[in-house]
């Protein structure tokens, strides 16, 4: 297994080259020594015979210091729109039982590395609160959710609290705060969720109608 890690911030290059047997670890090579590390007792003669090949030592510092590095900042370029890509999420403060357990959730950011969380007076709480994972969208981007009890809090004190979204390699975060009068009650969403559903599927159904319909009287007017 071999390969070059590039940070395109600090612009550090980093490379890997293992060997295994059976299974197991056997040799590697120290990219800052240039020489081979034995795992096994059994190995150690082939580190040896490996550290006196010149050549094959020039060979490896060529390639992990411009061959693979150069080809890897290639990739990057190419993919730079996809792999840079940074999408930040609509955020919603919503009310997921009749019970005082509030929800925030961050939807449609990418990539899938990032934060949210519940603040009071700008501290950051950990007590009475539940993360969730992050989780993929059908589109490709991401979405996570983080609970917060609060059934002890009083209603004058909502505003001292904040939902706070951050995204890897973003300096600005989206603060979302906590108030009353912008909770979304989701109590009984299923049963509407399915009557939005059905009133959909009423529409396609007509309109799928209404072309064949057309589609007929067309034929009808040309003889067919």
């Amino acid at each position: 297994m071999y390969g070059c890690e590039w940070d395109d911030e600090t612009n550090e290059i980093n490379g890997f080259n293992h060997f295994g047997y059976d299974g197991e670890d056997w040799i590697s090579l120290d990219l800052k020594t240039w020489t081979w590390v034995a795992a096994k007792a059994q190995a150690v003669f082939t580190k040896h015979r490996w550290d006196n090949d010149q050549a094959r030592m020039s060979f490896m510092k060529y390639y992990f210091t411009e061959h693979c590095p150069d080809w890897l900042k290639k990739y990057v370029k190419y993919g730079r729109s996809s792999l840079m890509r940074k999408d930040l999420p609509s955020v919603s403060v919503f009310q997921k039982t009749s019970s005082s357990l509030v929800s925030c959730l961050a939807t449609g950011f990418y990539p899938n590395k990032a934060d949210l969380f519940w603040r009071k007076d700008g501290e950051e709480l950990h007590e009475d609160v539940d993360k969730g994972e992050v989780l993929p969208n059908h589109d490709g981007t991401f979405q996570m959710s983080v609970d917060l009890k609060i059934s002890s809090v009083a209603p004058e004190d909502w505003e001292k609290y904040d939902c706070v979204f951050q995204l890897s390699g973003v300096k600005d975060v989206l603060v979302t705060k906590l108030d009353k009068r912008k909770i979304f009650p989701i109590e009984g969403s299923s049963r509407i969720h399915v009557a939005a559903v059905a009133a959909v599927a009423a529409v396609g159904v007509l309109g799928l109608l209404a072309v064949i319909a057309a589609v007929i009287r067309r034929r009808k007017h040309h003889g067919f």
